[in-house]
């Protein structure tokens, strides 16, 4: 079993230092859209037979739709994007994998075990860039080739213009897709991986027969369809995390990135302002490589009185 490492949702951790029950809990700690996707109707057969080739193509199709992608390139729908991070160092021989940080740290996890060596410069046969990047924001520009280059575009969706899936053709480069945080559905556990047929081929191999549930291929199907949501949901968002910057600020917090599905900010004692946060059943992000950071995601519409209230 791999060791358990830092991330957002962890409310029982929070629950068990502050207690309250978990309905009292406002948790800000991800940067999952609190406002979900509403789910379609599903059938009979969605939930009792294995998943059909029909179904696996008509969620292909509406993925190569939404994301643009390009004839050459090859699609697979993962069962979560974590589910790909965790099998994409089998697909070359171990070497130096370069990953920039401070970023999610899943994708040095992975690599580490599967005895790569991770270094945050070059050179390196391995390339993973988290873009936009998980706490900052950061984006990142095309990279030049590697052995292996892997840009996680988890949070992506809110900027598609920024994307780099045109770059997909390229046989050294896979780009992963998380369904969970723009749609706000990370319980269904779905994620996509685009690049070149040969490494993608492989993949799917490696996650074997049916990695997607009925339900998910449905889901995924009719929201990657539904370009009117996504687009006033990027709308939304965008304001959103313009009236958090601005009553993080007015607590005196500083912005020091994110995107509009989380917000970055810089403040006096990290570890402080979350224990503040926590005592009003609010929870939030830190992290260990910083005293000064807490990362905050976004409430729903009926819960930033709440917030207000704890930041008064």
């Amino acid at each position: 079993m791999s060791a358990a490492r830092d991330h957002g949702g962890d409310l029982d951790a929070a629950r068990a230092e502050f207690g309250g029950n978990r309905d009292d809990w406002l948790d800000l700690s991800t940067g999952i859209n609190p406002e979900p996707y509403p789910l379609p109707a599903f059938t009979a057969a969605d939930w009792a037979a294995l998943p059909d080739a029909e179904a696996q193509a008509a969620l292909i199709a509406a993925a190569r739709q939404f994301w643009s992608v390009p004839d050459e390139a090859a699609v697979l729908a993962v069962p979560g994007a974590s589910a790909a991070i965790a099998q994409i160092p089998r697909l070359a021989p171990p070497g130096r994998v370069e990953i920039p940080g401070p970023t999610y740290n899943e994708h040095a996890a992975a690599f580490a075990r599967h005895r790569w060596q991770v270094t945050p410069g070059g050179p390196a046969r391995g390339l993973v860039l988290v873009h936009p990047n998980n706490p900052t924001g950061r984006l990142h520009p095309a990279p030049t080739p590697h052995g292996l280059t892997v840009i996680d575009e988890s949070f992506c969706d809110v900027t598609p213009e920024d994307s780099h899936v045109s770059l997909c053709p390229r046989t050294d480069l896979l780009v992963l897709k998380s369904f969970g945080k723009f749609w706000g559905l990370a319980g269904l556990r779905l994620g996509f991986v685009i690049g070149a047929t040969g490494p993608v081929g492989r993949l799917a191999e490696m996650l074997g027969p049916w990695p997607v549930s009925g339900p998910a291929l449905r889901a995924g199907t009719v929201a990657l369809s539904d370009a009117t949501w996504a687009e006033a949901t990027r709308l939304r968002l965008a304001g959103d995390a313009a009236r958090l910057d601005s009553l993080m600020q007015a607590a005196g917090a500083e912005p020091a990135g994110g995107t509009a599905l989380f917000r970055l900010y810089e403040v006096e004692n990290a570890t402080a302002m979350q224990s503040h946060l926590a005592r009003h059943r609010i929870w939030s992000r830190i992290f260990p490589y910083s005293t000064r950071w807490i990362r905050l995601g976004l409430p729903p519409r009926d819960r930033w009185g709440q917030l207000e209230a704890a930041l008064a």
